[in-house]
């Protein structure tokens, strides 16, 4: 990647404050920079990120492949748009409450979010893009845990920790909504199918543990799991954790 390209980009992250560069090759635009990385967002909600293409954004502007380089750097650098973009769709409220229930909130706008964009999941980079509404969002959470008793190193870890349990939460929820779609069927559905088989390579007694346990947790799910459930289980923990920490 050419500075030139990192510099670009982080101008078209800032637009909205610095102005809207202007491509210097290729035609006359004939769309905004914004209607470019809503067809991308667009375009990544229907097909994911696996089957996004610059090609599949400029069709749906009507625009000819080549085109689209006179509006952002390149596949990456629009994802990157993408992903700072959807940032700002939900609004960032005011903090109120204890400190758990605003580390909670910290944790339920990214798991509606990932639910919202599944995509989100599926981005490829471990160095973020340093935009508008991703930097409001990091004050934002900072400032949730703002005073509680945390370091500044803490602070840090704890939006991260946050960050990451809400994206793998979302991931096996999203992934289980996939499979059920994909195939047609509930959970349900699949055991009843599947049961005369288990009951031959599984007979009773073979696994009194998780045959015991699993018993339980099918009748309460109805299914093979409850991730919103395991969401809340695992946010609840962490968070045990964390006031456990500032205790100390």
């Amino acid at each position: 990647m050419e500075n030139q390209d990192v510099d670009r980009t982080l101008t078209l992250l800032w637009r909205r404050t610095l102005g809207t560069p202007q491509g210097s090759r290729g035609p006359k635009q004939r769309v905004s920079v914004d209607e470019v990385i809503r067809a991308g967002i667009e375009v990544a909600d229907a097909e994911g990120l696996p089957a996004f293409s610059m090609r599949k954004v400029a069709d749906r502007l009507g625009l000819k492949l080549m085109s689209i380089y006179t509006y952002v750097p390149g596949k990456n650098e629009l994802i990157g748009l993408m992903v700072d973009e959807v940032m700002g769709e939900q609004p960032l409220p005011p903090h109120a409450g204890t400190l758990r229930e605003r580390m909670t909130a910290i944790a339920d706008l990214l798991w509606d979010e990932f639910h919202r964009h599944p995509w989100l999941l599926q981005v490829e980079s471990s160095r973020p893009w340093i935009g508008p509404h991703g930097s409001d969002r990091y004050e934002w959470q900072l400032a949730a845990i703002e005073g509680a008793g945390f370091t500044d190193l803490e602070m840090d870890q704890v939006v991260t920790l946050l960050d990451g349990f809400a994206a793998a939460a979302a991931r096996a929820s999203v992934l289980a909504r996939r499979t059920a779609e994909q195939s047609g069927i509930t959970d349900a559905e699949w055991w009843s199918v599947n049961a005369p088989v288990l009951e031959r390579v599984m007979p009773a007694g073979a696994y009194p543990l998780s045959g015991r346990v699993g018993q339980v947790a099918g009748e309460e799910y109805n299914a093979i799991g409850d991730p919103r459930r395991s969401y809340r289980f695992g946010l609840e923990r962490i968070l045990d954790g964390l006031e456990r920490l500032l205790d100390r």
